[in-house]
């Protein structure tokens, strides 16, 4: 694929490498993880891009520059592989490369689902050469891990600081004295205190800790739950970049000193102005290098709360007025921007990136899973095998004792919702064991609530069973129904449409062509801290020495019949 294909043409390849229903059809050069996808592409192939750069709950993304590349970190909370690591040469095509993380510590603690918790705000940088990520655990403190190679494999994380509410860090090595420091806030849920920003100092190698540090800057007054400190130098002024005001209203504030433990002088560089973007805040400041005789450009990253589709990554140009930033476009010229919707894509050295989305689709034909898909627990290796045969087997897994609904359960298999509008299909066959009943296998849209459209096994055969599941993180059961009888290992086609406002209707198949739907449509909610997600899954409620499972033949995002992807 070179530059030169239109969006248009690209958009037709990807559409022709989703929509056949046999995997016979499907091209098989085309793998999960390079091709581009059907229903959001940011690059709109004349020079301009559209926000969001990432349309998916990519939360409290921090960017690092390596070279002429860019590295992109967000939140995983509780999910595993956990700590995604994305690479960009535009800030505008990104490819997810890989996760720092394998498995989550504690391990024990980790093994049961923990909605909100994990993995919170981290940073990324590149020093030495060597990646560095510092991710902070409310519940336990700041870890660091780091790499040679960004795609890893990643150092097992080293406690840098223990304790609880510590979250969100950022590190500096002042290029004065050598002296490395360390920015973080303060999640009131643990610590009993928010809205103040501290720095202490780290030890050479920026592994411990090694003060109780300095709160430098106290935002009750004007900045009520200031939080996510980047921390950057700049023409002899420390900077702590940070959002304040809340995921959802907030703004994005910009402190800056002579001194690294202030006082702080404080300026607001962007809100949501007349724009519809809420809560422009939260991320990264780079600096693109625009090749020989052109003069850098500074690009600001950050997330917008979008409810059930969680929180999505936008690009906004950055400029520097009178050693401050000002942040996307500042059309009253007072020194604070808003977001752009559309703009000219970064001006980068070298030739022009080819058009890169993180990957929806898979069609289970490799060895390892997409990078897409993570548990919803430190996984078990006996939850899943896949194959060269070209498909997904997962097996039922019992679920926890505790677990009063799928909420507690941690062998579902799941993704980020793509886009605002899109169809994920799936072909699978269902192979219970004859000496249990109750296990499940299916496709689900998970969130506080959620619905799923399983097949179950019973004394008298499989059915087919619609589910929803209100108020699900409050312990309240599901509702079932049953649609139709299923015969044994016959294969069947599970579809979900997402409509705008994260409206699903699910719907079933058995020759791929002609699809029924089931039950009314389900109004999608986001998680803990985190956007509604899509998967698959294969649960048992009692434990015998075997289990029965289910073959995925693949699994397909596509744009919703009569919906335009360009548009979404």
């Amino acid at each position: 694929m070179t530059p030169r294909l239109t969006l248009g043409l690209l958009f037709l390849t990807a559409l022709s490498v989703v929509a056949q229903p046999a995997k016979t059809t499907r091209l098989k050069a085309v793998s999960s993880n390079s091709a581009v996808s059907a229903v959001w592409v940011p690059d709109l192939g004349n020079g301009s891009y559209k926000n969001p750069v990432l349309n998916a709950d990519y939360s409290d993304p921090d960017v690092c520059r390596a070279g002429n590349d860019f590295y992109l970190v967000a939140s995983s909370f509780d999910a595993i592989p956990g700590l995604p690591i994305l690479h960009s040469t535009d800030l505008v095509n990104w490819t997810l490369i890989g996760h720092a993380l394998k498995r989550q510590p504690p391990f024990d603690h980790f093994e049961k689902t923990q909605h909100g918790n994990g993995v919170w705000a981290p940073a990324i940088r590149y020093h030495n050469n060597e990646f560095y990520i510092y991710y902070p655990d409310p519940d336990f403190g700041i870890y660091l891990t780091k790499a040679t190679n960004p795609a890893g494999p990643w150092s097992d994380p080293v406690l840098v600081e223990g304790g609880k509410g510590l979250i969100d860090p950022c590190p500096l090595w002042d290029d004065d004295d050598g002296q490395v420091y360390l920015a973080h806030g303060w999640a009131g849920s643990r610590a009993g205190i928010k809205s103040i920003l501290t720095i202490k100092k780290l030890n050479a190698a920026g592994s411990k800790v090694m003060d109780e540090g300095v709160i430098v800057y106290d935002g009750h007054a004007t900045d009520p739950t200031i939080e996510g400190p980047k921390v950057y130098k700049r023409n002899g002024y420390y900077y702590l970049f940070a959002p304040a005001g809340g995921v959802s209203t907030g703004w994005q504030l910009v402190l800056r000193s002579k001194n690294i433990y202030g006082p702080y002088e404080r300026k607001v560089v962007m809100d949501q102005g007349k724009s519809p973007i809420n809560g422009p805040h939260q991320g990264a400041w780079v600096t693109v290098n625009a090749g020989k005789g052109k003069a850098d450009e500074d690009w600001f990253l950050h997330f917008q709360d979008k409810d059930a589709y969680g929180r999505v990554v936008h690009l906004q140009p950055m400029k520097w007025v009178n050693d401050w930033p000002v942040i996307g476009v500042d059309a009253e010229g007072d020194g604070k921007g808003e977001p752009v919707l559309t703009y000219k894509k970064p001006a980068v050295a070298g030739k022009a990136s080819p058009i890169a989305t993180p990957p929806d689709s898979d069609e289970f034909n490799s060895l390892k899973l997409g990078l897409q898909w993570q548990w919803q627990a430190n996984p078990k290796g006996i939850w899943h095998t896949t194959s060269n045969q070209g498909f997904l087997r997962l097996y039922s897994a019992k679920a926890p004792d505790e677990a009063r609904n799928l909420w507690d359960v941690p062998n579902l298999l799941m993704q980020k919702f793509p886009a605002e509008t899109f169809m994920a299909t799936t072909k699978l066959t269902f192979t219970p064991n004859p000496k249990l009943e109750n296990e499940k296998t299916g496709l689900i849209v998970m969130g506080m609530s959620y619905a799923n459209l399983t097949l179950k096994s019973t004394k008298d055969g499989i059915r087919l069973v619609h589910t929803v599941c209100k108020k699900a993180a409050d312990g309240k059961p599901e509702d079932e129904t049953t649609i139709a009888r299923i015969n044994a290992n016959t294969p069947i086609y599970l579809r979900v449409q997402v409509l705008k406002g994260a409206k699903c209707q699910f719907s079933y198949s058995l020759d791929g062509q002609n699809f029924i739907k089931t039950g009314d449509e389900f109004q999608a909610e986001p998680g803990r801290w985190i956007g509604a997600k899509l998967g698959i899954f294969c649960t048992r409620t009692t434990q015998i020495n075997d289990s029965g499972y289910a073959d995925f033949d693949w699994f397909r995002v596509e744009p919703v019949s009569g919906v335009n992807p360009s548009l979404n």
